[in-house]
């Protein structure tokens, strides 16, 4: 059994006052007591204070290992804050937390808004984006931002997504002497509010208006991706996914991903992909929808031809073959991922033959697909029928 040597201290705008008799405890026994500079002033640490490196790195205290060590964080330690990162590299009995209430705890008890029904983002260190797809009227969003100008920043964002007039709360200082609540507007943060005299830590309160939100089905407008042709349409998109399957936490290779919609798509679902294309151009479309739609943190973008490229990745859950699918490939997946589902689109008779010849090998299901749209045929209209399809979709 290990030596409990860690502390992990959550602690707020009112300092020592707002600690438990056990927190206050454990930070009067430690040798060291790490944090940001903030939190070192609030705990008054004095001399045993030892700031975050920069970049943030969790060495020197670990490197102390065996030592009476506090780690100070705001609020709950395990709500966006150290002590998840901290806990990977210890033994349960190494450590013990001592939460105090989060800034979403203290931000949902000013706004009178039940902390259930509400969106938690930490967007202090992530892009703006990661907040799209909950932004849909009657959501409620709490989002930790880095600064003042942190504020002004996503205001201007939430306006470019069409949201400008969003309520909002800035909250100030939640908790300690400083605290202030200020509602607005996206749109009129500057005329409403100093950002100068914004005390930090900062938090902004979200109830999103004048846009409709991302869809939650699949099948996103193609218009909404960045592409050059090459990507799989949306009628035909909500189909694939739909034999995909997606479950939250699942991997996803898109090979041949072209504009990486399909992988973009299934991490809107909670899924993780890797996106395989061998053209720069495309993987940079790719690498620009991610982040557009906040899911760059979920999905790899490997540019290179398959099967190649798919050495050393990970074993996939489900794989998507959009194009260039032949014996080959399905034989290199098969023993990559022998236990992914896949899922074959083909449009070339050459690639349809083989679906044809896999089905009758391996079973799985076997689907002709045609779509056809309107469109004007002179003065009248007529069916304008797009290259059927014929999808595998089977268990490997």
């Amino acid at each position: 059994m290990a030596e409990r040597w860690l502390d992990i201290i959550g602690i707020g705008e009112d300092g020592l006052a707002g600690l438990s008799g056990a927190g206050r405890a454990a930070l009067e026994q430690a040798a060291f007591v790490f944090g940001g500079p903030r939190h070192l002033a609030l705990a008054q640490a004095g001399a045993r204070g030892q700031a975050w490196p920069r970049p943030f790195d969790l060495a020197p205290v670990l490197a102390l290992r065996g030592r009476r060590v506090a780690v100070l964080a705001s609020g709950d330690p395990f709500w966006f804050g150290a002590g998840g990162a901290l806990a990977a590299h210890l033994a349960p009995d190494e450590w013990t937390a001592h939460p105090a209430p989060s800034t979403f705890s203290l931000a949902a008890a000013r706004l009178g808004w039940p902390l259930e029904g509400v969106a938690c983002l930490g967007l202090h260190a992530r892009p703006f984006a990661v907040a799209r797809v909950h932004l849909h009227p009657g959501a409620r969003l709490l989002c930790l931002l880095a600064s003042a100008e942190a504020v002004g920043s996503f205001a201007q964002w939430l306006c470019d997504q069409g949201f400008g007039s969003s309520t909002l709360w800035v909250l100030q200082a939640l908790g300690g002497p400083r605290e202030r609540v200020h509602r607005t507007t996206a749109q009129g943060l500057d005329l409403d509010l100093d950002l100068a005299g914004i005390a930090t830590p900062v938090a902004v309160g979200l109830e999103p208006a004048g846009a409709a939100g991302l869809p939650r089905a699949a099948g996103l407008p193609d218009a909404a991706f960045a592409h050059d042709g090459q990507i799989t349409k949306s009628p035909m998109r909500a189909l694939t996914l739909a034999a995909l399957a997606p479950r939250p936490g699942e991997l996803l290779w898109d090979v041949g991903a072209g504009a990486g919609s399909v992988a973009i798509e299934w991490c809107l679902a909670g899924g993780r992909a890797c996106a395989v294309e061998q053209h720069a151009a495309r993987a940079a479309n790719i690498q620009a929808n991610a982040g557009r739609f906040g899911v760059a943190e979920r999905l790899q973008v490997v540019t290179g031809r398959a099967p190649e490229a798919l050495a050393g990745l990970a074993p996939a859950q489900a794989i998507f073959a959009g194009g260039g699918f032949d014996l080959a490939l399905f034989e290199a997946l098969r023993a990559a991922s022998p236990v992914a589902r896949l899922v074959a689109n083909a449009v070339a008779l050459e690639t349809e033959a083989l679906l044809l010849q896999l089905h009758a090998s391996h079973g799985g299901t076997l689907l002709r697909i045609d779509i056809a749209q309107a469109a004007p045929l002179g003065r009248l209209r007529s069916w304008a029928p797009s290259r059927p399809i014929v999808q595998w979709s089977v268990q490997l």
